[in-house]
């Protein structure tokens, strides 16, 4: 039966650092019932478990972004389970990252090698969270816009608390100012947020994707049965539908379905026509 004092000092280890009795117990023995030297012992082991977690797939979490005075930084944070996702510990520290994002203008790697409140860099900050929930972690992405060359807006897609979500896109707007809505910016966004285009316009779309469309169908088309030349034609048409589809400026908008984003921006434009800059869209999981 262990003493009071390391009964004691093994509630307050776990206190301090999440970790399970046993495994406190073991680290106090090993140390000397020295608390410090123990954090430290768990920190250790708490770095191996984290590379042994590093296997697994985290295609949960959450996205994040900060707007302030007119430029905008979002995240992408990814847990294993959406369970998660939900801690509020876990919100806590993807918070704290989003305000860093945004002070470090979405560049991954200062970021990582930023101080938190607690004094820790993020990259340990992050280890320790790991140790803690017992689940792969990671800081997947990230992307700043500056408010140079245009407006920005943003839109998050059933928001949990503000700005945070699971789909949150950006987009950069430029000759806005004499727009005849106010909101345009925002419902760019959200049309974005919904229909996921692939770019801009036609010629943005990656061409590898643009091929690999056109082969999957010309073979669907010529195993149908179609003459070589009607397929060709079917072939085409296809295509252009897909690369209109899939190219922001194309696509049908979602409030008016008589209508495409180029009209759209056309209607609101005023001396200048409005154009989209760029744009990004964080969908939390995809491509994982």
């Amino acid at each position: 039966m262990p003493n009071k004092n390391l009964l004691d000092n093994i509630k307050k280890l776990r206190e301090i650092t999440g970790v399970g009795f046993k495994d406190c117990k073991v680290a106090l023995e090993e140390n000397g019932n020295d608390i410090e030297k123990s954090i430290e012992f768990l920190r250790k082991k708490g770095i191996a478990k984290a590379s042994n977690k590093m296997s697994r797939t985290a295609s949960e979490g959450l996205a994040l972004v900060k707007e302030e005075k007119g430029e905008i930084a979002i995240i992408e944070i990814n847990s294993e389970t959406d369970f998660v996702a939900k801690n509020k510990e876990f919100i806590n520290f993807c918070k704290e990252l989003s305000i860093l994002n945004f002070e470090n203008k979405g560049d991954l790697e200062k970021l990582n090698n930023s101080k938190m409140s607690s004094g820790e860099l993020v990259k340990d900050s992050l280890i320790n969270l790991i140790s803690k929930i017992g689940e792969k972690i990671t800081i997947r992405r990230t992307n700043f816009f500056d408010n140079s060359s245009g407006k920005n807006f943003f839109y998050v897609h059933s928001a949990i608390e503000k700005n945070i979500g699971k789909i949150i896109s950006v987009v950069k707007l430029e000759n806005f100012e004499k727009s005849k809505s106010d909101d345009l910016g925002s419902k760019i966004a959200m049309h974005i947020a919904a229909l996921n285009p692939l770019a801009i316009d036609k010629d943005g779309i990656d061409k590898k994707i643009v091929d690999k469309e056109l082969e999957i169908i010309q073979a669907e088309v010529i195993n149908s049965g179609k003459p070589k030349e009607i397929a060709e034609k079917i072939s085409k048409g296809k295509i252009s539908k897909f690369t209109n589809d899939n190219s922001l400026l194309n696509q049908i908008w979602i409030m008016d379905t008589k209508k495409t984003v180029r009209d759209i921006l056309k209607e609101n434009s005023d001396v200048s026509e409005i154009k989209i800059v760029d744009y990004i869209r964080y969908k939390v999981g995809e491509g994982i």
